[in-house]
C-alpha cells in the first residue's frame, strides 16, 4: 500500500487487528483508524494494539461504515480485506462518502483472499465496476500466493 510515515490511514473491518498492528509500525507521525460494526472485533484490534492505541496512534470506532464520520480529505490511505459488502451489496453510496474522505492524492485498496478462481474473477469484476462507478479510476489486479488467489482493487480519485 506504500504507507509513508505520516499518513492517515483508514482500516474497514480489522478482524483481530492484524494489518492496523503491521501498518502502525510504519507510521512515524501518521495515525491509523479502525472502524467495524463488531465490538467484538473493536475489542480484539484494542487488546492486539494497546501500546498504539495508548499512544493515539491507533483510533478505534464501533460504527457501521455508513454511519461513520468520514470528513473530505482525512486519510490518505483507505484498505478493507476481504469485507464483502463491496461486492454483495450495492456499495455506491458508501464508495462515494469513502471517494470524499481521501485526500487529493489518496489511494483506496480492497484486497480479497477468495476461495477460487472463478470468485477471485467475479469479486474483481463487480467491485472494480462499483469502484470506477464511484468516481475512482480502478486498477483490478488478480494474483495468486500458495495456489490461492488474490485480488486487488485499486482506487485512485478520478480528476
Amino acid at each position: 500500500m506504500e504507507v509513508r510515515p505520516g499518513d492517515r490511514v483508514l482500516e474497514i473491518g480489522p478482524g483481530t487487528g492484524v494489518a492496523v498492528a503491521a501498518v502502525v509500525e510504519r507510521l512515524a507521525e501518521g495515525t491509523i483508524t479502525a472502524i467495524d460494526r463488531s465490538a467484538k472485533a473493536i475489542a480484539a484490534t484494542r487488546a492486539r494494539n494497546a501500546a498504539a492505541v495508548a499512544a493515539g496512534r491507533v483510533v478505534l470506532e464501533t460504527t457501521p461504515l455508513e454511519r461513520a464520520d468520514l470528513r473530505a480529505g482525512m486519510f490518505e490511505r483507505i484498505f478493507a480485506i476481504n469485507v464483502n459488502l463491496f461486492w454483495v451489496r450495492d456499495a455506491g453510496a458508501v464508495l462515494a462518502s469513502l471517494r470524499r474522505a481521501l485526500a487529493r492524492e489518496g489511494v483506496l485498496y480492497l484486497f480479497y483472499e477468495p476461495p477460487g478462481p472463478e470468485q477471485a474473477r467475479r469479486i474483481s469484476r463487480i467491485v472494480g465496476q462499483a469502484v470506477g462507478a464511484a468516481g475512482f479510476t480502478a486498477t483490478a489486479v488478480e494474483a495468486e500466493r500458495g495456489g490461492r488467489p488474490l485480488v486487488a482493487i485499486v482506487g485512485r480519485p478520478g480528476t
